[in-house]
């Protein structure tokens, strides 16, 4: 057997722990990642490698070597079920909020079509360099390395690829050299196609955040991106409502252009928390577009995003 086929004989728990596994002369060499294991269960996992390892077909000996000199990553998907709700500008902020709280927080830009962080993040025209076989990611001016298909393109160039091709596309982005990085926010693209199950099956998130504006159309796609996740067994961490609200800037009077309360709706129907609202603010897209997250900040437009930013961290130390 290869070293692919030998994985492949590991359940997806432990082959997620797999760094290395080499194979040569009849001797299998396994590198596996036992940070957050109790001495019990790492002896439970050594254990179980060697003997599904060494039942292999030419396999006369299984070598464990276990590392645990860095926190566990964990990883949060923050999906949606169709585009234009705001789902990259709310990761971007909710990563540079996280990391203000203490997290050490990257960011994967898994919109293949249409990556937007290297703009919300500032480090568009950064180019990330390779260690070994895997990428580097690119540091941002707000302390949130980040790593995206908008890094190895040119602009403005089309990506026609297929399902399978954006889908490893990810899983390079994700497999990376993150070092110290202890959470990673994955900005998914919209829908539940081959990137969300690629990411389900090689990468599965610890949780997921759905975002979505609070019209009727936008909260049914939501609800297909929901069931997507928990049909995986990744929890839903909560819905958030972007776009909720706009202030006249001359009156202050406040209009619902896409509905009014449709997400917190559709959490108490559902069971699933309602993490708040965004709104749909002026100040909130110029800042993103030049390069500064408005959560980098204290203003007005700061709050929503901290306050659902304190929630999920509320959530993973619960976890």
């Amino acid at each position: 057997m290869n070293e692919d086929e030998l994985k492949a004989k590991l359940p997806d728990s432990v082959a997620s722990r797999v760094q290395s596994l080499k194979a040569a002369d009849g001797v299998v060499t396994v590198v596996l990642d036992v940070a957050g294991l109790e001495p019990a269960n790492r002896s439970g996992i050594e254990m179980a490698v060697k003997e599904m390892l060494g039942e292999a077909e030419g396999v006369s000996e299984v070598r464990v070597a276990m590392v645990a000199d860095r926190p566990r990553r964990r990883i949060i998907a923050v999906g949606s079920g169709k585009g234009g709700v705001g789902k990259s500008t709310l990761t971007a902020n909710l990563a540079v909020a996280l990391k203000r709280l203490g997290h050490k927080v990257g960011v994967v830009d898994a919109d293949v079509y249409g990556p937007s962080q290297p703009t919300i993040l500032d480090n568009k025209g950064a180019k990330p360099e390779g260690r070994g076989e895997k990428l580097v990611p690119v540091p941002s001016p707000h302390g949130v390395p980040l790593l995206s298909m908008g890094h190895l393109v040119e602009p403005g160039q089309a990506l026609a690829w297929r399902g399978p091709m954006a889908g490893n596309a990810m899983a390079q982005l994700v497999d990376a050299h993150w070092d110290d990085i202890d959470l990673l926010l994955i900005d998914l693209p919209p829908g539940t196609g081959d990137v969300q199950l690629t990411m389900l099956s090689k990468f599965k998130p610890e949780g997921a955040v759905i975002v979505s504006t609070p019209q009727d159309l936008a909260l049914i796609d939501a609800q297909r991106a929901a069931n997507l996740f928990e049909s995986g067994d990744v929890p839903i961490i909560g819905l958030v409502e972007n776009m909720s609200g706009y202030a006249c800037p001359h009156c202050g009077e406040i209009s619902h252009p896409f509905g009014e309360g449709g997400v917190e709706d559709a959490s108490k129907g559902t069971g699933i928390p309602f993490l708040g609202r965004i709104p749909l603010a002026m100040e909130i897209r110029a800042a993103s577009d030049a390069g500064k997250p408005p959560a980098a900040g204290d203003g007005e437009e700061a709050k929503g995003f901290h306050d659902i930013a304190a929630k999920l961290s509320n959530w993973l130390e619960a976890a």
